[in-house]
């Protein structure tokens, strides 16, 4: 099983956004086309495809907030390749290439506090929260570098 990130270019930016979530996961996860809209539009974004032995099978996408904090915003998974360990070894990747950023000091990452796995996935990862963000709608956990 070969995981890869990649840039999301003209060639697979379509396959990018046909990727969806299970029906019950769509109040979890934002839509991809949105997200890369968004990413075209304001600095410091940066999106990937999560590929799966040459398939796109998910996708991230991350902001330089500040120059010592990154967020990721979004990270799913096509819900046909969910719970085969992708995303685990995907957000390693991720995690991996955001600690290049020269300066960083903490990767920050938001979640429904209602969705039964984002707390026990994300703090296996190093991932502590810190509470929930100005509109009290999502969990915020970072790690500090």
């Amino acid at each position: 099983m070969s995981i890869k990130l990649c840039n999301v270019t003209k060639e697979n930016y379509e396959a990018v956004c046909e990727l969806d979530v299970l029906e019950e996961q769509n109040d979890y996860v934002a839509c991809n086309m949105w997200s890369l809209v968004e990413s075209q539009f304001n600095d410091g974004y940066e999106t990937r495809a999560i590929y799966l032995d040459g398939k796109e099978v998910g996708f991230f996408m991350w902001v330089l907030e500040t120059t010592e904090k990154v967020s990721i915003w979004r990270f799913m998974i096509d819900h046909q390749y969910q719970q085969k360990g992708i995303g685990r070894k995907a957000l390693n990747l991720a995690i991996n290439e955001i600690k290049q950023v020269s300066g960083l000091k903490e990767i920050e990452i938001c979640y429904n506090p209602k969705n039964p796995v984002a707390k026990s996935f994300y703090s296996s990862f190093g991932f502590n929260e810190t509470g929930m963000d100005e509109d009290n709608e999502d969990m915020l956990a970072i790690i500090k570098l």
